[in-house]
Formats: structure tokens, C-alpha cells, sequence
């Protein structure tokens, strides 16, 4: 059993990054994190972020797009043109075709997201600086892409093998050792490295590219590419918006009143915006005015039994530590 999982596992791995629409995919990725440190010339601070939470977006969407035409061509195909029942006719159990064919597109997935994430990498140190670009950097980023075409097409010129899956596998190898040396190439005279705090959030962003393959995945053996897409879409619209359609209704209640028991502290009138109802969290020296209630009041007062009036004045003694 474990063999026919590996065998087809790894056939569907190959046939995935054989698809000229995965190398599509992946090269619209990968310019696109790439240029967008161009935009941070228009931008005052906060030009990290903006790379930072772009490249991450579009990891995602290109991911998902990834996953579903891939799962799609893995089982859907497949079941139309007859390749997944002459496989089902040998000693082939069903569950383990579904798992190897999960497993290989995991994996196909795994590259995307591995060379998107060294793409994130670069580019945010590309754009590190507020007021200018590392253009060295941006020139080395491009000039690999542009290599790794080259290299794919000599290897399809000289072999007649597959042009994607020489292009991805030439990138695969070039990619890591770009970001090696670009972690020691020096800015100014000084080292500056890579941001690998974002490393966590791509980590994120892999699990959930990974459960939009398997779910396409299993809705391939019902469905065909648009209803796939369709429904996966709406998947992925409806996810976005959960917190909005769930989270608000399991958030903690507010009142303006001070509740039963709480005589010797007093909570402000003051409307929070929904930005500030999130960050109130992060806000220093909690004190619950009473158990049977589910709000917390955040004070910077020495001693909360005495606080003063909030009144119109909030800010003078409400702080936001975040």
C-alpha cells in the first residue's frame, strides 16, 4: 500500500509541476512580490508593511488559484479521460489514490509556497530602507528569474523534457542560494540581513494554502474545474468574512453602566471604535469590575479603586501600551 502511495504520490507531484498553468502561476507570483517594493516610493513609513502584507496576499490567492487547477487536472481530468479507473482496476484501493494525489499536489504546493516565501524575503529587505530601494538586490532577484528561464529552456532544447518542470526545479536551486547571498551582501558597509520575524506569518499562510488543496482535492472527485473553482471561492470569500459573520457575536460585552458589586470603580461612557475594541486587549493594568460580568476594564491608574472620571477625556487616562 505504502509503495502505490509513494508511486502515485510522486507521479502527481511531477505531472503538477509539468503544467505550464503552475509555472504561469508561479511566475505572476513571484514578479509581482518582486515589484512591490516599487511602490513603497509613494508611501510615507510603514513601506514594510506594505510588502509585507502584499506578497503575503498574494501568496495566498495565487496559492489557492494553484491548488484548485491543480487538483482539478490531478483527479477531475483524470476521471474524464478514463487514467484514474484503468489505476482503480488494479490492486488500488480508492482511499489511498485520493491520499497520494493529496499528498503530490501537498507537495507541488509546498515548492510554490517555499519559493514565494524566499520571494517575500527579498523583497522586504529590498525595501528596508524608507527612503530608497536596494536596487542591487531587486537587479540579483530579477536577474535569477530570468537565469532560471534560460537554464529550463537550454535543458528543453538539449533533453526535449519538460519546460515548466525544468524552470521550477532550476528555480528551486537558484532561489535558496540567492537569498544566501544576498543575506550576506552588505548595505552601506553593514550586514542587513533578512526579516525572519515574517517567517512565522508565511508559515500561516502554507497551512492554509495546503487546506485549500486538500479540500479542492476532495471536491474534485465530485466536481469539475469551474464548480471546483466556484466553490472554493466561495469557501475562501466565506472564511475571509468569518470573523465578521462569527467573531463579533462571540466577542466580549460592553456596557456603559457600572454592574452590580462595582460601586468603588466607575467605566467610562466612552464609545469604542471597533480598532480600539481589538487592541483593547494589549492595553496595560487590567482590573474586572465584577465576575459575573464578562467585561474588563483596562486602567493605568496606580490604584484602581479610585479611578477618575473618564469623561470626555479618554486619552488622559486610558494608554495604549500596544
Amino acid at each position: 500500500m505504502l509503495t502505490s502511495l509513494y508511486q502515485i504520490a510522486k507521479n502527481t507531484f511531477r505531472e503538477t509541476l509539468r503544467e505550464p498553468i503552475y509555472l504561469l502561476l508561479l511566475l505572476t507570483a513571484l514578479a509581482l512580490i518582486g515589484i512591490f517594493p516599487v511602490f513603497t516610493m509613494f508611501v510615507f513609513r510603514e513601506q514594510v508593511k506594505l510588502v509585507v502584507d502584499s506578497a503575503m496576499a498574494t501568496t495566498m490567492v495565487i496559492g489557492w488559484l494553484v491548488a484548485v487547477l491543480s487538483a482539478s487536472h490531478a483527479i477531475s481530468r483524470e476521471i474524464e479521460n478514463g487514467t484514474a479507473l484503468l489505476l482503480l482496476s488494479k490492486p488500488v484501493q480508492r482511499p489511498v489514490f485520493i491520499i497520494a494525489k493529496i499528498v503530490g499536489i501537498l507537495a507541488a504546493l509546498a515548492v510554490f509556497w517555499l519559493l514565494c516565501a524566499l520571494a517575500a524575503l527579498i523583497s522586504i529587505r529590498v525595501a528596508k530602507d524608507q527612503f530608497r530601494i536596494d536596487n542591487t538586490a531587486m537587479a540579483i532577484y530579477f536577474g535569477v528569474l530570468a537565469l532560471s528561464m534560460i537554464l529550463a529552456g537550454i535543458h528543453n532544447y538539449v533533453t526535449r523534457s519538460s519546460f515548466p518542470m525544468a524552470a521550477v526545479l532550476a528555480l528551486l536551486v537558484l532561489f535558496p542560494l540567492m537569498t544566501v547571498g544576498i543575506y550576506h551582501l552588505p548595505v552601506g558597509g553593514e550586514r542587513v540581513g533578512l526579516s525572519m520575524e515574517t517567517v512565522p506569518a508565511l508559515v500561516l499562510i502554507l497551512y492554509s494554502v495546503w487546506a485549500m488543496g486538500s479540500l479542492a482535492t476532495a471536491l474534485s472527485t465530485r466536481f469539475g474545474l469551474v464548480s471546483n473553482l466556484l466553490l472554493c471561492c466561495v469557501i475562501f470569500l466565506g472564511g475571509l468574512m468569518s470573523d465578521y459573520l462569527f467573531g463579533r457575536h462571540a466577542r466580549e460585552v460592553w456596557s456603559d453602566s457600572v454592574p452590580r458589586g462595582g460601586g468603588a470603580l466607575w467605566m467610562s461612557s466612552y464609545s469604542f471604535v471597533p480598532t480600539e475594541v481589538l487592541d483593547v486587549g494589549r492595553w496595560s493594568v487590567p482590573e474586572r469590575l465584577d465576575t459575573a460580568e464578562r467585561f474588563i476594564v483596562w486602567s493605568a491608574a496606580a490604584t484602581p479603586s479610585r479611578l477618575p472620571m473618564l469623561g470626555s477625556r479618554p486619552a488622559e487616562v486610558w494608554r495604549d501600551s500596544a
